[in-house]
């Protein structure tokens, strides 16, 4: 399979204040930078409403652009097409993980099944390996030379016998040490309208346990794909964990992906005033198989920040994650404050 060539993108946003109102500009004006060999980057033109926004005494943490530069971190988020072939995978890992930390990215965010994607049933058993075994080694090992923390977001991890495996969420920081997993819990058992029939329970074991950690991007609540659909599991990373950013690496199908793919991010991103960073597969992966793409990193207003410009391409998309943006938005609309605790619903009736 041939890979399309990567391509970078970095978009960031700002938010401005009008009378006593927020909002998020929709269509921040950029300027393009092209060097003479490598991506292109698109740089931010400062407005003079953004200086009055970094300004303000509403964020006492934020009094200058200096200092606004300093309450964020720059994250990528990848896209690719996975085939059934470890070593063609990790060559296209590997080159984005490059690409990434020449782009000055703390974090890359990789899709579900990064590593491998299988073309035949019972592929995926046949590759499936503990977490200190060779295939996340050869990422661990990544990250260390590269200096970058990684998600990989949906390997498969050995299960429980030799007929099941586990959807696994792994967070690997800057020395190649594994910090955490998330072992997907909700499984895609659907029959797709006008597409193929899924059932992941036959081969794979739901995970039990949410999962929230600290990294250099912000504390990072994890979920994978199909999570996407259950609101509730992101609630409780928000209010329960105090997630900042929400991480759904997927391979969202073709025809789910059209209708409810971006509608779905955006939503947990507003519900939650959290980041939602989704990677994503794309395209054919064979015969038998395609994903949507359209790797997405969305800001807690619901705005998208990072895409890249063609959502079947291999490559990375570059953002800012503002924490300070993540403050003014919850301190301005304290919906966390606002929430009914679960005692209440269960006393109401009609």
């Amino acid at each position: 399979m041939t890979l399309l060539n990567s391509s970078v993108v970095c978009l960031t946003t700002v938010a401005v204040k009008y009378s006593h109102q927020m909002s998020v500009c929709p269509n921040p004006k950029f300027i393009s930078s092209r060097p003479s060999t490598g991506p292109i980057i698109h740089t931010p033109l400062t407005t003079a409403a953004a200086v009055s926004y970094l300004n303000s005494n509403r964020v006492s943490s934020r009094a200058a652009s200096a200092s606004a530069m300093a309450n964020s971190a720059r994250v990528a988020v990848a896209q690719m097409t996975s085939i059934n072939d470890l070593a063609a995978n990790f060559a296209t890992c590997a080159r984005l993980v490059k690409e990434a930390a020449a782009a000055g990215a703390k974090m890359l965010f990789f899709p579900e099944s990064f590593s491998f994607v299988a073309a035949e049933d019972g592929e995926s058993l046949k590759i499936a390996e503990t977490l200190d075994g060779p295939v996340m080694k050869q990422y661990c090992s990544l990250a260390r030379d590269s200096g970058i923390w990684l998600s990989l977001g949906g390997f498969q991890e050995k299960g429980s016998d030799d007929s099941h495996l586990c959807n696994t969420h792994v967070i690997v920081d800057d020395s190649g040490s594994v910090r955490s997993k998330y072992r997907k819990i909700h499984l895609f058992d659907v029959d797709v309208p006008g597409g193929m029939v899924y059932k992941e329970s036959s081969f794979t074991e739901a995970g039990e346990d949410i999962v929230a950690l600290d990294t250099p991007v912000g504390r990072l609540g994890l979920t994978v794909c199909y999570d996407l659909r259950f609101p509730e599991i992101y609630e409780q990373l928000r209010f329960h964990h105090q997630a900042q950013v929400l991480l759904v690496p997927s391979a969202f199908t073709k025809i789910t992906g059209q209708a409810h793919w971006e509608i779905l991010l955006r939503a947990r991103a507003i519900e939650t005033q959290c980041y939602v960073i989704a990677a994503a597969q794309a395209g054919k992966h064979n015969q038998k198989r395609e994903s949507f793409g359209d790797s997405l990193i969305i800001d807690p207003w619901g705005t998208v920040v990072g895409r890249l410009p063609d959502r079947l391409s291999t490559g990375i998309a570059v953002a800012e994650i503002d924490f300070s943006l993540i403050e003014f938005i919850r301190t301005n609309m304290p919906i966390e404050k606002h929430r009914k605790p679960m005692d209440f619903w269960k006393g109401s009736s009609l």
